[in-house]
């Protein structure tokens, strides 16, 4: 993140890779403007899982439990995003309450556990 509050943005043209499936997660994303497209491969095949749109945030789970992208996002078309750090996402998790982050974990895990089973 920038400092003085401007939030870091990035942009992406079409078809480019935000992350991988499997890569490290370091930030989370916010689209400002355009779409994303998650996308998993299932036995070999692409399989679309959804598209986020503008205004949602997409990411955070491996900042939530520090595990590998459990898929790949992809701009759909011109996408600029707001880049949630880890350092700044963190210093949010740790503002809110314990049994927040709690649940957060748990919803994390079971997200996972179900994606495995896809």
């Amino acid at each position: 993140m920038a400092e003085r509050g401007i939030l870091e943005r990035a942009t992406f043209a079409p078809g480019d890779n935000i992350f991988k499936e499997g890569d490290p997660g370091d930030n989370a994303y916010v689209v400002q403007s355009g779409a994303v497209e998650v996308v998993k491969n299932i036995d070999g095949e692409n399989v679309v899982l959804g598209i986020i749109n503008k205004g949602a945030i997409f990411g955070e789970m491996a900042l939530i439990d520090d595990n590998p992208r459990m898929a790949t996002a992809r701009a759909l078309e011109g996408t600029t995003l707001i880049v949630v750090s880890r350092t700044l996402f963190t210093a949010k998790l740790a503002k809110t309450d314990p049994f927040i982050r709690g649940l957060l974990n748990i919803f994390a895990e079971n997200i996972r556990n179900m994606s495995k089973k896809a």
